[in-house]
């Protein structure tokens, strides 16, 4: 391995000057609580939301080694009706060639009723644990002194977020958040990490197909930026009588992606494969990207039965 895929690493992780960018995903409206702390406890359900990603299947170094970053996501959150609001708590891999992200986080939403829907309001803290395996890097030349004597390099970082997300009683939803507020930063060997932070805004809105109910069309936007780069997904899906659903999306000089999902019960399951078409895709590097989500919903609202019954005291 030659020092050109440390170059590629630090590029991909980024230095003091770009600052280090959040993964992201294609299931992005089913990832509100992962951008978005206000979103917790808003659906009036306890949630489970896992997501795996490979990007950039294919993409490998000189000596075949695997260098597709690999995310993995998992966030639950529940409504605490006593602390007038919802609770998260959220953990991210993140796999990167030789350097590995891993964090935990907590976050708290306060709900307000606000004319037709409810707002929820919230911050997030969280702890990441960066680490880079030096000793897996060839150097270019004897005596580098980036990789000479160097093993797995780590350090813990702390950052916070904060956003407000509005859900109305019509199924429609805006979010607006702010992640990675604090900009830490830390060394790691020669390498200077700094997190940059990053602003989403998110909305969309389900449509009742007219004349069948059966056929729901969820269309969606994602808009994300560091201010010095943006990225924006449109996303357009239908779902079939609540329980199977497809779609399309395009990233913006990024990729078109495809999604297939099915809702059995409280238990959704969806795909999604990126064609990408940026130049790592032309090139014939990368395969595309794959991405698993598993999500289990417990509602909390109790049907109520409208039948009549007899007080035995009055029979």
């Amino acid at each position: 391995m030659k020092l050109w895929l440390l170059n590629i690493l630090f590029i991909f992780l980024a230095g003091a000057a770009l600052g280090q960018q959040e993964p992201q995903f294609s299931h992005n409206m089913f990832n509100n609580m992962g951008i978005n702390p206000g979103f917790a406890g808003l659906r009036n359900a306890i949630c489970a939301t896992g997501l795996y990603r490979q990007q950039w299947a294919g993409f490998v170094g000189e000596n075949g080694d695997k260098l597709s970053p690999e995310t993995y996501s998992l966030n639950v959150d529940a409504p605490i009706s006593f602390i007038r609001g919802g609770l998260a708590l959220g953990i991210l891999q993140d796999n990167v060639g030789f350097h590995t992200a891993v964090g935990l986080n907590l976050a708290y939403s306060y709900h307000h009723n606000m004319g037709y829907g409810r707002l929820g309001i919230g911050g997030r803290i969280g702890l990441v644990d960066q680490r880079i395996d030096f000793s897996q890097f060839e150097p270019g030349q004897d005596g580098d002194p980036a990789l000479v004597s160097q093993d797995e390099q780590t350090r813990i970082m702390l950052d916070f977020a904060l956003g407000g997300f509005y859900k109305s009683d019509e199924n429609a939803w805006l979010g607006l958040s702010v992640t990675q507020l604090r900009q830490a930063r830390s060394e790691i060997g020669e390498a200077m990490y700094q997190n940059a932070r990053h602003y989403y805004l998110a909305g969309g809105f389900e449509y009742i197909y007219p004349g069948n109910n059966d056929y729901v069309i969820n269309p969606s936007a994602l808009l994300k930026s560091d201010f010095n780069s943006y990225q924006i997904d449109f996303n357009a899906m239908v779902t079939y009588k609540n329980v199977v659903w497809g779609g399309v999306s395009y990233r913006v000089n990024d990729a078109v992606v495809f999604l297939l999902g099915v809702k059995l019960d409280q238990i959704s399951i969806g795909y999604s494969y990126d064609f990408t078409t940026s130049l790592l895709g032309r090139s014939g590097r990368s395969w595309g990207s794959h991405e698993i989500l598993l999500q289990y919903c417990f509602n909390l609202e109790v049907e109520r039965l409208n039948q009549p019954y007899k007080n035995i005291r009055f029979l």
